[in-house]
């Protein structure tokens, strides 16, 4: 056997490779489960979904027209191998309402969304991670029972809520009784305050307990003790030492908590009119368009996967050894 032949076999057997194939596996498994469930959902409408969109006293010669034009009277393999030939050439197909391309009306509103979703997130951080970290140290050993009560009572209260029981409750106050932000859209500055907050309410508070819970495990361990012990400074006691060891499950956990603030803006953007996906898919729901429920439902999925794909690599590269080696 040569040196190269050896070498590529102990290429083949690294850890890294083997988690990268494990993954991108699992990826497109995932990926292609998606793609399947978006394009049967037009099939597993009860009735003939055109008659649906297009309504009961439609001329029959529109609905197959209509029909004509999506498709649907082609074999359901050729229907399915044009839907997945027009995703990968950014072809999604038509609105059935507005007659506009669905990739057109996506990239025009997905902006929107992803800003309501990433500012959402960097506020539930922000929040969360100090928060969760000031209540570990304060709480920790059994201290402080009142405060340990109080904020565990207040995190599960604010994560019970629904976001768009928040987002009503919060338009109502500081929009149209105290007028101190728009009450709708996203022209005017400070539009994006009170969907913000709405949305990263309940999360923050699911991740500081979160976060709480890791770093009281984290302090008890012997090397908190020991850099207690050495009279290091607080600040490197919670911070250099404890912290990062802390952040896998709050780093997993923030990942479900990204894609959840995707799913919340359904709601929370049609509280504010907010022109996302959120209200473009409840609009595209109750107009019966299929073909823009299926691009948007499409887009949501892949950012879900993508964000989760992202997750494992971090997790990976925070803790190698029960990650990459994992079997």
């Amino acid at each position: 056997m040569t040196t190269a032949t050896v070498a590529q076999g102990r290429a083949w057997d690294s850890p890294w490779l083997s988690f990268a194939a494990r993954r991108l596996g699992r990826f497109l498994v995932s990926l292609w489960v998606l793609v399947t469930a978006a394009f049967l959902m037009i099939h597993l409408v009860p009735g003939d979904p055109v008659r649906a969109s297009l309504g009961m006293n439609a001329p029959p010669e529109q609905v197959e027209a209509r029909r004509e034009a999506l498709g649907l009277n082609d074999p359901l393999l050729t229907q399915y191998w044009d839907y997945v030939k027009g995703i990968f050439s950014g072809d999604l197909g038509t609105s059935m309402m507005s007659n506009q391309p669905v990739s057109q009306v996506i990239s025009d509103r997905l902006p929107a969304t992803l800003e309501l979703a990433l500012l959402a997130f960097l506020l539930v951080l922000v929040v969360a991670i100090p928060l969760g970290v000031t209540m570990a140290v304060l709480t920790r050993g059994g201290r402080r029972r009142g405060a340990e009560l109080g904020f565990t009572a207040t995190s599960v209260l604010l994560a019970a809520i629904p976001e768009f029981l928040v987002a009503v409750l919060l338009a109502y106050v500081f929009a149209v009784t105290l007028g101190w932000f728009p009450v709708a859209g996203n022209t005017e500055p400070g539009a994006a305050v009170l969907p913000v907050v709405a949305l990263a309410i309940g999360p923050a508070a699911v991740l500081a307990r979160i976060v709480r819970v890791e770093m009281l495990a984290v302090l008890g361990n012997d090397y908190i003790r020991t850099a207690r012990a050495k009279r290091l400074p607080p600040f490197a006691v919670y911070v250099r030492h404890a912290l990062p060891n802390a952040l896998t499950a709050t780093l997993t956990l923030g990942g479900l908590l990204l894609t959840g603030l995707v799913a919340g803006t359904l709601l929370v953007e049609n509280v504010f009119a907010w022109p996302g996906l959120g209200s473009a898919i409840v609009g595209s729901i109750l107009d019966r368009d299929y073909p823009m429920v299926q691009g948007i439902v499409l887009v949501y999925g892949i950012g879900v996967l993508l964000v989760n794909l992202v997750v494992d690599v971090l997790l990976a590269v925070l803790d190698p050894r029960s990650t990459i080696r994992e079997a």
